[in-house]
Protein backbone atom coordinates (compact mmCIF):
# COMPACT_ATOMS: atom_id res chain seq x y z
CA UNK A 1 0.00 0.00 0.00
CA UNK A 2 1.55 3.34 -0.89
CA UNK A 3 0.03 6.91 1.04
CA UNK A 4 0.56 10.22 0.94
CA UNK A 5 -0.21 12.63 3.93
CA UNK A 6 -1.39 16.49 2.56
CA UNK A 7 -1.95 19.00 4.94
CA UNK A 8 -0.84 22.94 5.79
CA UNK A 9 2.29 23.62 7.87
CA UNK A 10 1.58 22.28 11.61
CA UNK A 11 -0.97 20.22 11.15
CA UNK A 12 1.20 17.36 12.13
CA UNK A 13 1.27 15.17 9.39
CA UNK A 14 5.01 14.30 10.54
CA UNK A 15 3.78 12.82 13.79
CA UNK A 16 0.74 11.07 12.23
CA UNK A 17 3.37 9.78 8.92
CA UNK A 18 5.65 8.31 12.10
CA UNK A 19 3.05 6.81 14.01
CA UNK A 20 1.42 5.04 10.76
CA UNK A 21 4.53 3.61 10.35
CA UNK A 22 4.69 1.70 13.71
CA UNK A 23 1.33 0.66 13.30
CA UNK A 24 1.54 -0.34 9.94
CA UNK A 25 4.38 -1.49 8.39
CA UNK A 26 4.45 1.17 5.69
CA UNK A 27 7.81 3.00 5.61
CA UNK A 28 7.77 6.47 6.05
CA UNK A 29 9.27 8.89 3.33
CA UNK A 30 10.11 12.27 3.63
CA UNK A 31 11.80 14.08 0.44
CA UNK A 32 14.68 16.39 2.73
CA UNK A 33 15.38 13.44 4.66
CA UNK A 34 15.72 11.36 0.79
CA UNK A 35 17.60 14.06 -0.53
CA UNK A 36 20.18 14.24 2.18
CA UNK A 37 20.53 10.67 2.04
CA UNK A 38 20.95 10.82 -1.47
CA UNK A 39 23.75 13.30 -1.63
CA UNK A 40 25.48 11.62 1.28
CA UNK A 41 25.29 8.37 -0.73
CA UNK A 42 26.91 10.17 -3.42
CA UNK A 43 24.34 8.01 -6.07
CA UNK A 44 23.88 9.81 -9.55
CA UNK A 45 21.13 11.83 -8.60
CA UNK A 46 22.05 12.70 -5.71
CA UNK A 47 25.06 14.34 -6.88
CA UNK A 48 22.83 16.22 -9.23
CA UNK A 49 20.76 17.63 -6.05
CA UNK A 50 24.16 18.59 -4.54
CA UNK A 51 25.18 20.83 -7.65
CA UNK A 52 22.26 22.34 -7.44
CA UNK A 53 21.63 22.90 -3.50
CA UNK A 54 25.23 24.30 -3.51
CA UNK A 55 24.41 26.89 -6.12
CA UNK A 56 21.38 28.02 -3.35
CA UNK A 57 18.76 26.72 -5.82
CA UNK A 58 15.80 24.53 -5.84
CA UNK A 59 16.08 20.80 -6.59
CA UNK A 60 13.77 20.51 -10.09
CA UNK A 61 10.87 18.08 -9.69
CA UNK A 62 12.46 15.74 -12.14
CA UNK A 63 15.46 15.06 -9.58
CA UNK A 64 12.96 15.39 -6.87
CA UNK A 65 10.90 11.71 -8.28
CA UNK A 66 14.61 10.32 -9.64
CA UNK A 67 15.54 10.07 -6.05
CA UNK A 68 12.23 9.09 -4.88
CA UNK A 69 12.32 5.96 -7.75
CA UNK A 70 15.59 5.16 -6.29
CA UNK A 71 14.23 4.80 -2.78
CA UNK A 72 11.48 2.88 -3.87
CA UNK A 73 13.71 0.14 -5.36
CA UNK A 74 15.62 -0.46 -1.95
CA UNK A 75 14.18 -3.65 0.16
CA UNK A 76 12.89 -1.76 2.86
CA UNK A 77 9.73 -0.52 1.05
CA UNK A 78 8.84 -3.45 -0.53
CA UNK A 79 5.93 -3.15 1.91
CA UNK A 80 4.47 0.50 1.04
CA UNK A 81 5.45 3.50 2.23
CA UNK A 82 3.96 7.27 3.35
CA UNK A 83 4.95 9.86 1.27
CA UNK A 84 5.10 13.23 3.73
CA UNK A 85 5.92 16.70 2.07
CA UNK A 86 5.20 15.52 -1.55
CA UNK A 87 3.73 16.23 -3.85
CA UNK A 88 3.65 19.92 -3.42
CA UNK A 89 1.84 21.26 -6.94
CA UNK A 90 0.02 18.85 -9.38
CA UNK A 91 3.28 18.72 -11.40
CA UNK A 92 4.74 16.65 -9.32
CA UNK A 93 1.62 15.07 -8.79
CA UNK A 94 1.80 14.18 -12.80
CA UNK A 95 5.28 12.67 -12.61
CA UNK A 96 4.97 11.21 -9.38
CA UNK A 97 2.29 9.04 -11.20
CA UNK A 98 4.14 8.05 -14.39
CA UNK A 99 7.38 7.00 -11.99
CA UNK A 100 4.73 4.89 -10.24
CA UNK A 101 3.20 3.36 -13.55
CA UNK A 102 6.53 2.93 -14.62
CA UNK A 103 7.56 0.62 -11.70
CA UNK A 104 4.38 -0.97 -11.69
CA UNK A 105 3.09 0.40 -8.53
CA UNK A 106 0.06 2.44 -7.56
CA UNK A 107 -0.93 5.15 -5.27
CA UNK A 108 -3.55 3.39 -3.26
CA UNK A 109 -5.19 6.75 -0.88
CA UNK A 110 -4.74 10.39 -0.41
CA UNK A 111 -4.98 11.60 3.13
CA UNK A 112 -5.75 15.04 3.67
CA UNK A 113 -5.65 16.70 7.15
CA UNK A 114 -8.42 19.22 7.10
CA UNK A 115 -7.76 22.34 9.62
CA UNK A 116 -9.13 25.41 10.39
CA UNK A 117 -7.01 28.27 10.27
CA UNK A 118 -7.30 30.49 12.63
CA UNK A 119 -7.18 27.00 15.28
CA UNK A 120 -3.89 26.04 14.07
CA UNK A 121 -2.64 29.71 13.97
CA UNK A 122 -3.08 29.34 17.48
CA UNK A 123 -1.65 25.80 17.66
CA UNK A 124 1.25 26.82 16.29
CA UNK A 125 2.23 30.21 17.85
CA UNK A 126 1.35 28.69 21.04
CA UNK A 127 3.93 26.15 21.41
CA UNK A 128 7.97 26.81 23.07
CA UNK A 129 10.36 24.63 23.66
CA UNK A 130 12.62 23.74 27.11
CA UNK A 131 16.34 24.40 26.14
CA UNK A 132 17.72 22.10 28.48
CA UNK A 133 16.06 18.85 27.35
CA UNK A 134 13.36 20.20 24.07
CA UNK A 135 10.45 19.38 25.94
CA UNK A 136 7.78 20.87 23.99
CA UNK A 137 4.82 23.10 25.59
CA UNK A 138 2.19 25.15 24.48
CA UNK A 139 0.65 28.38 25.89
CA UNK A 140 -2.77 27.01 26.38
CA UNK A 141 -2.38 22.83 25.33
CA UNK A 142 0.31 21.98 27.87
CA UNK A 143 1.84 24.37 29.89
CA UNK A 144 4.34 23.37 32.57
CA UNK A 145 3.31 21.71 35.83
CA UNK A 146 5.16 24.66 37.97
CA UNK A 147 5.20 27.92 35.95
CA UNK A 148 8.48 28.18 34.56
CA UNK A 149 10.34 25.08 35.19
CA UNK A 150 10.09 22.33 32.97
CA UNK A 151 8.62 18.63 34.32
CA UNK A 152 11.13 16.59 32.44
CA UNK A 153 14.22 18.09 33.30
CA UNK A 154 13.92 21.06 36.03
CA UNK A 155 14.94 23.16 33.17
CA UNK A 156 14.08 26.87 33.08
CA UNK A 157 14.95 28.29 30.17
CA UNK A 158 12.17 28.21 27.49
CA UNK A 159 12.32 29.28 23.78
CA UNK A 160 10.14 29.89 20.45
CA UNK A 161 11.21 28.99 17.48
CA UNK A 162 11.65 32.55 15.27
CA UNK A 163 9.19 31.76 12.48
CA UNK A 164 6.35 30.35 14.67
CA UNK A 165 4.72 33.67 14.55
CA UNK A 166 1.18 34.68 13.49
CA UNK A 167 2.24 36.81 10.45
CA UNK A 168 4.70 33.91 9.30
CA UNK A 169 2.36 31.21 10.17
CA UNK A 170 -0.49 32.40 8.04
CA UNK A 171 1.69 33.03 4.43
CA UNK A 172 2.95 29.76 4.93
CA UNK A 173 -0.82 28.72 5.05
CA UNK A 174 -1.05 31.15 2.22
CA UNK A 175 1.32 29.47 0.05
CA UNK A 176 0.41 26.27 1.26
CA UNK A 177 -3.43 26.27 -0.39
CA UNK A 178 -2.15 28.51 -3.64
CA UNK A 179 0.20 25.69 -3.96
CA UNK A 180 -1.20 22.74 -3.07
CA UNK A 181 -4.83 22.75 -3.17
CA UNK A 182 -4.66 21.64 -7.21
CA UNK A 183 -2.95 19.09 -5.76
CA UNK A 184 -5.95 18.10 -3.10
CA UNK A 185 -8.60 18.68 -6.26
CA UNK A 186 -6.14 16.65 -8.61
CA UNK A 187 -6.26 13.95 -6.26
CA UNK A 188 -9.80 14.32 -5.57
CA UNK A 189 -10.73 13.95 -9.05
CA UNK A 190 -9.00 10.95 -9.62
CA UNK A 191 -10.90 9.00 -6.55
CA UNK A 192 -8.14 8.56 -4.02
CA UNK A 193 -8.43 11.49 -1.90
CA UNK A 194 -9.82 10.94 1.91
CA UNK A 195 -10.26 13.89 3.96
CA UNK A 196 -10.46 13.59 7.62
CA UNK A 197 -10.62 16.54 10.58
CA UNK A 198 -7.30 16.81 11.76
CA UNK A 199 -8.17 19.73 14.32
CA UNK A 200 -9.37 16.75 16.69
CA UNK A 201 -6.90 15.23 19.44
CA UNK A 202 -4.15 13.44 18.07
CA UNK A 203 -4.73 10.17 19.08
CA UNK A 204 -8.14 10.48 17.12
CA UNK A 205 -6.87 11.51 14.42
CA UNK A 206 -4.64 8.66 13.94
CA UNK A 207 -7.57 6.66 14.20
CA UNK A 208 -9.41 8.31 11.43
CA UNK A 209 -6.59 7.57 9.48
CA UNK A 210 -6.57 3.89 10.31
CA UNK A 211 -10.41 3.26 9.38
CA UNK A 212 -9.42 5.30 6.00
CA UNK A 213 -6.64 2.79 5.22
CA UNK A 214 -7.84 -0.47 7.02
CA UNK A 215 -5.53 -0.33 9.46
CA UNK A 216 -5.98 -2.29 12.41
Amino acid sequence: MNVILLGPPGCGKGTQAKRLEMASGLTQLSTGEMLRAAVAAGTEYGKMAKEVIDRGDLVSDDVVVAIIAERLDEADVAGGVILDGFPRNVAQARALDEMLEDKHLKLDTVVELSVDDDALVERITGRYTCDQCGKGYHDKFEQPKVDGVCDSCGGTAFSRRPDDTEETVRNRLSVYYEQTRPVIEYYRSKGVLQTIDGMVDIDDVTQQIKEVLKIH
